[in-house]
């Protein structure tokens, strides 16, 4: 790594000069500059931050290319401090924060999540769970003096299975072994790490599953933002087989996706709302741009809105004034921040991102109910979103847009359709409209892209509210990129 005259850098400068820094959850970056010696340097000031020398050091990864070889860099720059490493391969995020916990040890994944396969992560764990911002600001922190040895790097050790086991131990001892019993099951399989786990786990309750869309290649599924062939693929599949319900997730399994009977995927803040409603949670956190039906009188005792992020929920979960305590995103992430019951069984915290809990408390709460998945948000009031994103977007130019709508009410006119009646600024511009529809426009934190939400009474109005206002921000970027490009020098 390039020094300056002293040969000391802060990691968060040679990251940011690779453009490899945090997002909203872990380090995110282009493949191309998450080089071996930037990955060791990551690994390093992670260990810096711990309390005291761990035992071991948990490392596991996704089916991305790129990611074995990060991994190998991971545990290459642990040995070199003298940490031993033990290597959990591919499995689930959720599953190597729940390990890290159990063994008393820290965790890295190495996973891009949803993002492109040209691009990657790691995300990183304490063995008490997920950092926080704080500790990402002092690994960017973390001195490097000198670039660690890459050309030792090792073949991976043996992959230690423990991880998975203990996972899946956690599941069959909360829900009773006919828990999914009578329901069929498509497994739309693609490149998620949890594809082969979701089948043994629903069959050890009692389900029938089938695998659906194998890929040898990666997918990259993002959970908030559907793609319209997904869509398609969803429907077509419940048109033909008898399916209760399609699941899948992202790429690390951090994130679900379900759909019910009729092929049509929940929305993650749905799902979520569901899934609190399951576990009789008393205090609910959640993003702001989640639906606004979790403030409906009754539901819950407290909900606590944050910034999007899962290190915002997590730490907004904390103290909460009734238990238990849930987090979830609009992504369909669900955090447990505390123990909590099912039926007569106790299930710990696990206070990350999980794809498997939401997916199971919807199974068998549906199953329990004798309702159909489409069916279980009878009774709820009637707000419905979607979302949507403009790729490869400069971030810059955005950050820009965004000021000059907030500072400007022609600018935010041009930016909603119309002039809101209220504006929320916890994270990006969140605009409520004269009708009571919602307009929510942010920066994506994990990769060049502008993000849209849209909250309606109806799915038809949501979709037409996001379409317009992702047609009016195309507009307005070109727009100032042509501007830009028309200035003299």
């Amino acid at each position: 790594m390039p020094g300056n005259r002293t040969g000391v850098r802060s990691l968060g400068e040679i990251a940011a000069a690779a453009g490899a820094g945090f997002g909203t959850s872990g380090v995110r970056g282009l493949v191309t500059s998450l080089t071996p010696g930037l990955c060791m340097a990551y690994t390093a000031g992670f260990l810096s931050i711990l309390d005291q020398k761990p035992k071991a050091l948990l490392i596991g990864h996704d089916l991305r290319p790129s990611s074995p070889s990060i991994a190998q860099a991971c545990h290459a720059a642990a040995r070199q401090l003298g940490i031993a490493t033990v290597n959990a391969g591919v499995l689930p995020t959720p599953s190597l924060a729940f390990a890290a916990e159990a063994l008393g040890i820290p965790a890295i994944m190495v996973t891009g999540s949803h993002i492109p396969f040209d691009r990657n992560g790691m995300k990183f764990y304490r063995a008490e769970g997920e950092i926080s911002k704080q500790d990402e600001q002092r690994i960017l922190a973390y001195q490097v003096a000198e670039p660690m040895r890459t050309e030792e790097m090792e073949a991976l050790p043996p992959i230690d299975a423990k991880p998975l086991v203990l996972y899946l131990e956690r599941y069959r001892a909360a829900f009773s072994p006919d828990a999914l019993k009578g329901l069929r099951i498509g497994v739309y399989e693609h490149s998620s790490v949890a594809r082969d786990l979701l089948h043994d786990l629903f069959r050890s309750l009692g389900a029938e599953t089938q695998g659906l869309a194998r890929s040898d290649s990666f997918v990259a599924i993002d959970t908030e933002a559907v793609r319209p062939e997904d869509r398609e693929l969803a429907r077509g599949w419940a048109a033909g087989h008898a399916f209760d319900a399609i699941v899948t997730t992202d790429g690390d399994a951090d994130r679900p996706l379900i759909a019910d009977e009729t092929g049509e995927w929940l929305r993650g803040d749905l799902l979520g709302l569901l899934c609190a409603r399951e576990l009789g949670a008393g205090t609910v956190v959640t993003p702001v741009n989640s639906t606004t039906a979790l403030d409906a009188p009754g539901l819950f005792r407290e909900v606590r809105r944050t910034r999007i992020g899962s290190p915002h929920v997590i730490a907004a979960m904390a103290h909460p004034n009734y238990l238990p305590v849930v987090g979830f995103e609009a992504n369909g992430g669900f955090l447990l921040g505390s123990e909590a019951r099912i039926g007569n069984q106790p299930i710990s915290a696990l206070a990350t991102r999980d794809a498997v809990l939401p997916m199971l408390l919807v199974l068998a709460g549906a199953r329990r109910r004798h309702c159909k998945v489409s069916r279980l948000a009878d009774g709820l009031p009637e707000r419905h979103s979607f979302s949507g994103r403009l790729q490869e977007i400069d971030p810059a130019a955005c950050a820009a847009l965004l000021a000059d709508a907030d500072s400007s009410q022609l600018a935010m006119e041009q930016l909603f359709g119309e002039m809101p009646v209220a504006i929320d600024r916890t994270d990006g511009l969140r605009a409520t409209l004269a009708s009571g529809d919602i307009l929510h426009v942010r920066p994506s934190g994990n990769a060049p892209e502008l993000r849209c939400y849209a909250e309606a009474r109806t799915a038809e109005g949501a979709a037409r509210l996001c379409s317009a206002c992702l047609q009016r921000l195309s507009a307005l970027l070109s727009g100032r990129s042509a501007l830009s490009a028309a200035r003299p020098g």
